[in-house]
């Protein structure tokens, strides 16, 4: 089968969307099939064609990736009559990749990592003019006809279904891990209490209350380390993170880094004491699910799908609040842990999964 992937962001960026992607692109082309992405070239030093292990990239200059919705349909529109069907995702990408499914008359698959409905407008650092786009924009979204909706999580696939996605379209499919290459990072917790944050920058993650709350926190336990592992983009939240750091009297106990090879990575977050995902919403949340995974203590917001994912050894906050976030620390700095089962979500069930769904869809025409 030939498949054409429409997403804004692919690898190597960093976050929990293009890390499926990454994943489950490799995947289907060691499976046989052949794949293609379409993605904005988000750094200048990018090709803007390059095959990655089998995977064919084509990325596109936009200037930002809300212009992705349009400079990339050109490209689509001469594309999408070589492949049988189109995987995208949800935001800038999906009207783009539907409009080609429409002319190119191929089946389209979103898969909708998490609806935000009116959690748009209590997004902190957000002007309401732009919290209603993006909320009008979401329920654009949800109307479109696309052929399947992938919901990533239980929390997700309600969520779609609230917001009028009918039943018969939607489709719960985990996010997958690929548990053997977690398996030589397991937890080894250094000797000083060393807290990590890592992922993508949104104004979802809860970085409002994090920056606040470590600050006041490095200063009670001037041992404590905070590690910030985070892409540079957007400029604008990066910019903003690296200001308030700066300010921070205890700025010396900040570690930032970026951009770091995948098993750098995973040694970073195992040789923390815990793990920090302190989000407004998630639709799965690769940080916290590869955590669990390495044995590494979660301290969790415990907000939509995170109920989910997170498990072992963990913290939850009690509210929203940099209060209630602080107070977690504290307790994950005396150890006070609780413990929950821990799920499994195997990448090759996630895999087996789409391949159906696709083979499916490229039989019934639907």
């Amino acid at each position: 089968m030939r498949i054409l992937f429409v997403v804004e962001h692919f690898y190597p960026y960093i976050g929990g969307a293009e890390h499926l992607f990454w994943v489950l692109s490799r995947a289907l082309v060691e499976e046989g099939h052949e794949v293609r992405v379409i993605t904005t070239r988000f750094r200048s030093d990018l090709p803007r064609e390059e095959s990655i292990e089998g995977v064919q990239i084509r990325r596109i200059d936009c200037g930002n990736r809300f212009l992705f919705s349009l400079v990339s349909l050109p490209t689509l529109l001469k594309e999408v009559k070589h492949y049988d069907l189109i995987q995208t995702t949800s935001y800038n990408a999906a009207l783009p990749a539907f409009i080609a499914s429409v002319i190119g008359r191929k089946p389209v698959v979103i898969t909708f990592h998490e609806v935000w409905g009116r959690l748009w407008f209590r997004l902190p650092k957000t002007r309401p003019w732009l919290q209603l786009a993006y909320y009008l924009w979401e329920q654009l979204l949800l109307r479109l006809p696309f052929d399947r909706f992938i919901a990533v999580s239980d929390a997700t696939e309600s969520s779609l279904q609230q917001a009028g996605v009918p039943d018969k379209r939607t489709i719960r499919i985990y996010n997958g891990l690929d548990y053997k290459t977690l398996e030589p990072f397991r937890y080894r917790p250094p000797q000083d209490f060393v807290v990590t944050y890592y992922g993508r920058l949104g104004t979802s993650k809860g970085l409002d209350l994090l920056l606040p709350a470590m600050a006041d926190f490095l200063q009670s336990h001037p041992e404590a380390v905070w590690k910030l592992i985070i892409p540079r983009v957007p400029d604008q939240l990066f910019q903003w993170v690296m200001s308030t750091i700066h300010q921070m009297p205890a700025a010396s106990q900040v570690q930032l880094l970026h951009d770091l090879d995948r098993d750098v990575l995973l040694e970073e977050v195992s040789t923390s004491t815990c793990v920090v995902v302190p989000s407004y919403s998630e639709g799965f949340c690769f940080v916290a699910a590869e955590a669990v995974a390495m044995g590494v203590p979660v301290i969790s917001s415990h907000q939509t799908a995170l109920k989910e994912v997170v498990g072992g050894q963990m913290i939850r906050m009690g509210r929203m609040d940099v209060h209630a976030l602080r107070e977690a620390l504290e307790r994950a700095h005396a150890g006070q842990w609780e413990s929950a089962p821990v799920r499994r979500f195997d990448l090759k069930d996630s895999i087996r999964q789409y391949s159906v769904l696709y083979d499916q869809l490229r039989h019934s025409g639907k």
